[in-house]
């Protein structure tokens, strides 16, 4: 299962669910708008501060894909597909 850590408002957010919805994967959206210590969670995984954060499988630093400018890079190489389904 893929987690996308995301924040209300936030355009990248909503462009990561939607590339992922359009190559038909499920996610789990975790909202830390106001979950201060999920993002400090997240970010002591990541050492990244933005959001989204995208983990597949478990959350832990060698499943992380980064950002959506990453997953959407992923996919013009086609390697997002195969990287998600492995």
């Amino acid at each position: 299962m893929i987690t996308i850590f995301s924040k209300e408002f936030c355009p990248y957010c909503d462009m990561a669910k939607t590339l992922l919805t359009s190559l038909w994967f499920e996610y789990i959206e975790v909202d830390v708008t106001n979950d201060y210590d999920k993002l400090r969670e997240i970010v002591w995984i990541s050492w990244m501060m933005t959001v989204p954060q995208i983990f597949k499988w478990e959350i832990i630093k060698e499943n992380f894909l980064w950002g959506y400018s990453d997953i959407r890079s992923l996919n013009e190489e086609w390697k997002l597909i195969e990287l998600l389904n492995n």
